[in-house]
């Protein structure tokens, strides 16, 4: 079903499609249960709180808790943010694929051999005859076809010399597949921007490395209000406009309930999102589209119906019993399928045609009893709007693993530990006193202070009161600390030195050492990052140029074959790095040997992005400057007055350049300067036509002589 259909008026009238949403809502609850309970303890440890698991012995007194897990999550989610985002840019590139559709992988600069079908093979080398010139009597060519070019062929207009296909040697070639692929990515990046989709993304991140799973909700049309003022006969008038964008958000995994038999979003059948609301947000979706205002009403009239869920008050660390909130409302967003026999019972456009086991996708909204909002999926082609992705991939479970689950056990001996070494400590550190009453007079108070003074009545003096010193064990309590902290590294990925552990040894005591170590924790962190690429930054992105190509109505000659090429990989090594490596190749280019094999503009703009420096703004591509040279020479010619045998064959003004080329030389060229007779060489030094003794000019000559 490619068209939205309003199925409001159907549905509100049946409760069957309510029984099943809530059936499935309880089924996608019963099948995360377990996940939910590993969920709560990854928090519990990241925030540092003993939960009711814990048993302490009657003699522990010290319950401190020695938040390691905080710091490992947060490394984590601060590393996984500064790959991504090191550039400035969202990590996602948009490229022609390898065999484009419906556009040109390449095209070449025009010339009169492309006008003549060659019979037998040519010969790439030229030969007589091979047609690169006009015959004689040749006509000017007709209106030139440039469907090829796509939506580059208004940006060389459409008189341009192009041709399709790949350049001979030594023409200049362009690739229109690539250049609509760089526009799409250039508007999908705009777009991103507007979205906010950076902060979006890190807060899907940080749920990631906490909990194990980050999803993304999107892109939905939303009107984006522009903010314009114009000029008005009383000044500047506020005049904004709205505009339609794609919109993303993140949706916290507690409030995600997909199909429990499924191992990805791709395998559900249906995703429900529970929504918390207050009068005011149920309210605003009224103006939404495809909403049932009478529906909102009727549910904002029977009062609130949230009913909180046991986990709430341990993550919002509100320690009441679930209770019924009177200001809030619960809100199912059901996205999936329904079979044909309730799409029949719904009448829906097209279910008559149905086969009994097809299925029809929709979204639904319900609360109270009430169906808000019942309509066909509207995207093309259909796709569930949700994308999770996991920190660690678990096999065969829609939920990954994160660092908390990584290291419980380590994070459990830490504690323990710490605590023994402690209680040992508050033991040790004080004095213990073995009282022989018999000895003292009776009645006496036992309280120790400075001064204190015993009264004896018998026995041998200082051996009434003994102080007894209990032996530390605090010393191997904290060697099996720091071996569960090691622990901790290997379980998790994260050596201690990337959160700043101080007293480096070993290997990591030089800056090469210190390279290698933090090059080898970068693998577990290339793995995560490798797992955001497949499972959200390419879904994504194939998301929003699906979007583009349905919704967006401003740029509508976007054509071409794109493949979607996430970048988060490629950004986990360091920009010093690449810019050092990409250097050295520079420096080997300087071979004229070598020359002939490297792309040098590739090369040239690889290395200014490396740099944080816009290659567009500074580095030229050679093809289409030549190609644009081509095209200035022919206005220019045009626009020179014809002579009596054709145009003028002069340099032009703006480039003193002939018809021969850009480089043209014009005018005459100066005569050789005249010898110089002074012995400077025309210069300051040198020699030249010396005077002789005698001869005017002579240095040696007498005055008399000179006269």
């Amino acid at each position: 079903m490619s068209d939205p259909t309003d199925l409001t008026e159907e549905v509100a009238n049946s409760s069957g499609v309510i029984g099943v949403i809530q059936e499935r809502m309880r089924a996608a609850e019963d099948g995360r249960q377990s996940h939910e309970d590993r969920w709560l303890k990854a928090y519990k440890n990241f925030r540092g709180v003993y939960d009711s698991t814990t048993q302490y012995t009657s003699t522990e007194k010290s319950k401190v808790f020695i938040k390691i897990t905080k710091t490992k999550v947060l490394a984590a989610y601060g590393q996984i943010v500064d790959i991504l985002f090191a550039n400035k840019k969202f990590p996602i590139n948009i490229e022609a694929t390898p065999v484009p559709e419906g556009i040109a992988e390449f095209a070449h600069m025009k010339t009169p051999a492309d006008d003549i079908v060659q019979e037998g093979p040519a010969d790439p080398f030229g030969f007589s005859g091979d047609g690169r010139q006009l015959p004689p009597g040749a006509t000017e060519a007709e209106q030139p076809n440039l469907d090829f070019l796509g939506s580059t062929a208004n940006k060389y207009g459409p008189e341009a010399p192009i041709a399709e296909g790949p350049s001979r040697i030594a023409e200049p070639q362009i690739s229109p597949a690539q250049s609509c692929a760089l526009r799409m990515e250039k508007i999908i990046q705009d777009q991103l921007t507007d979205t906010n989709a950076v902060n979006v993304l890190r807060h899907a991140i940080f749920e990631s490395s906490l909990l194990g799973t980050g999803i993304i909700k999107g892109p939905f049309n939303f009107g984006k209000t522009i903010h314009k003022w114009e000029e008005g006969e009383e000044g500047r008038i506020y005049t904004p406009y709205d505009k339609l964008v794609p919109r993303i958000e993140a949706v916290s995994i507690w409030d995600v309930y997909p199909d429990p038999t499924a191992t990805n979003i791709d395998d559900c059948e249906y995703v429900i999102q529970r929504h918390k609301m207050n009068r005011s947000q149920l309210r605003n979706l009224m103006n939404m589209p495809m909403f049932d205002p009478e529906a909102v009403r009727e549910v904002i009239a029977g009062g609130g119906n949230y009913q909180e869920k046991y986990f709430e008050d341990t993550i919002r660390d509100d320690e009441n019993e679930p209770y019924t909130d009177n200001e809030r409302y619960e809100v199912l967003e059901y996205w999936g399928i329904l079979d044909a026999a309730f799409a029949k019972e719904l009448n829906i456009e097209g279910a008559d045609e149905l086969d009994p086991l097809d299925q029809a996708q929709v979204n639904i909204w319900v609360s109270g009893g009430q169906v808000l909002r019942a309509c066909a999926n509207p995207f093309t082609p259909e796709r569930m709007p949700y994308y999770a992705f996991p920190y660690e991939l678990s096999p065969y479970q829609i939920w990954g693993v994160g660092i908390p689950e990584n290291m419980e056990d380590a994070q459990m001996l830490m504690n323990g530990h710490v605590r023994m070494a402690i209680d040992n400590l508050a033991l040790a550190g004080n004095l213990v006193f073995d009282v022989d009453e018999t000895s003292l007079v009776p009645g006496q108070n036992y309280d120790i202070f400075p001064g204190k003074v015993f009264r004896r009545q018998s026995g041998v003096t200082g051996t009434a009161v003994n102080g007894i010193k209990f032996p530390s064990t605090a010393g191997e309590n904290i060697q099996m600390y720091d071996k569960a902290r090691q622990l901790a590294d290997e379980e998790t990925g994260i050596p201690s030195i990337m959160h700043g552990q101080t007293g480096v040894t070993g290997t990591g005591r030089t800056a090469a050492g210190l390279s290698m170590l933090l090059g080898s924790s970068g693998l577990s962190i290339k793995t995560v990052i490798k797992n955001i690429d497949d499972y959200l930054l390419k879904p994504m992105g194939e998301a929003f140029f699906q979007w583009n190509m349905q919704f967006n109505d401003s740029n509508p000659d976007i054509v071409g074959d794109l493949e979607i090429k996430p970048k988060g990989a490629a950004s986990v090594m360091q920009k010093e790095v690449r810019s050092q490596r990409l250097t050295m190749l520079l420096q080997t280019v300087a071979n004229p040997m070598l020359a002939p094999f490297i792309k040098i503009p590739n090369l040239i703009k690889e290395l200014a992005i490396s740099q944080d420096i816009d290659p567009d703004s500074l580095v030229n591509d050679v093809n289409e400057a030549q190609i644009y040279a081509e095209i200035l020479k022919g206005l220019q010619n045009a626009q020179q007055p014809e002579g009596p045998e054709g145009p003028a064959q002069g340099p032009s003004p703006a480039t003193g350049a002939g018809q021969d080329g850009m480089g043209g030389v014009g005018g005459i060229p100066q005569s050789p300067p005249q010898t110089d007779l002074n012995g400077t060489g025309g210069g300051t030094i040198g020699t030249g036509g010396v005077p002789s003794a005698g001869e005017s000019g002579f240095t040696g000559n007498t005055p008399q002589t000179e006269g």
